[in-house]
């Protein structure tokens, strides 16, 4: 039986991304969750690409994008698929840096990218997602975890800046 993230529910859940940050749904930022496989990775990319601009660099709002793979791996497997993400994360924060600029952020955008490596579907089914689904989804979740919106796509830029205000 398939269960899926329920809105109006509470996910109150701790993850540790590839950069060892320890990340809550339910600490008072307003959290876009993309749980995509590396075959959707452009997906994520196009979730971020439409995050309002009012997000960017803004310590309220927080995009996290849960990539989960089809099997488990050893560690030290995960320490290097660890460190390509953490490359990958850096290719987007200079891909991000423009937009940075153009608000007059001054900070690196790379603290701002977070990516959470979920080898055995334990974080996805946290949310409701089968252990062994590999379905694109897109979860926001308010300051305290409740879950206001969930698409199986990309949404579009309206959609997103309608649920996260």
């Amino acid at each position: 039986m398939r269960a899926d993230p329920i809105v109006g529910h509470a996910y109150s859940l701790t993850m540790i991304d590839v950069d060892k940050n320890k990340l809550a749904t339910a600490d008072g930022h307003v959290t876009i969750i993309v749980v995509t496989s590396s075959d959707d990775v452009e997906k994520a990319r196009s979730v971020g690409d439409r995050v309002p601009e009012y997000c960017l660099g803004n310590p309220a709002y927080r995009m996290v994008t849960i990539l989960r793979f089809a099997k488990s791996h050893h560690a030290p497997v995960r320490m290097i698929v660890n460190a390509v993400v953490r490359h990958r994360l850096d290719a987007e924060a200079k891909r991000l840096q423009p937009r940075y600029v153009a608000k007059k952020i001054a900070r690196n955008p790379r603290s701002d990218v977070y990516a959470v490596a979920d080898f055995d579907g334990t974080i996805a089914s946290q949310f409701g997602i089968p252990a062994d689904s590999t379905s694109f989804q897109v979860l926001v979740l308010d300051r305290k975890g409740e879950l206001l919106r969930r698409w199986t796509d990309v949404p579009t830029a309206e959609e997103l800046a309608a649920v996260v205000k």
